[in-house]
């Protein structure tokens, strides 16, 4: 169950991540990013690693993005 919830948190914060591609909306990267790392920690206590492995690939999109964008140093 703590494997749904984490994927359905994944897709959601994948969805907008690529939004947040659009120039401009790069700040949106640092609302993404926490909303992934919840979905990580639920899929980290699940006993499946697709849901984790997902939110894993959103926060390390959200945060190259920040980083092109410079606003991760």
């Amino acid at each position: 169950m703590l494997n749904i919830a984490s994927l359905a948190i994944g897709v959601i914060a994948l969805i907008l991540a690529v939004f947040a591609f659009i120039p401009f909306l790069g700040w949106a990267n640092w609302v993404i990013i926490p909303f992934a790392v919840i979905g990580l920690a639920l899929g980290a206590m699940s006993d499946r690693t697709s849901g984790r492995n997902l939110n894993i690939v959103v926060v390390v999109v959200g945060a190259l993005r920040l980083m092109l964008g410079g606003g991760l140093i």
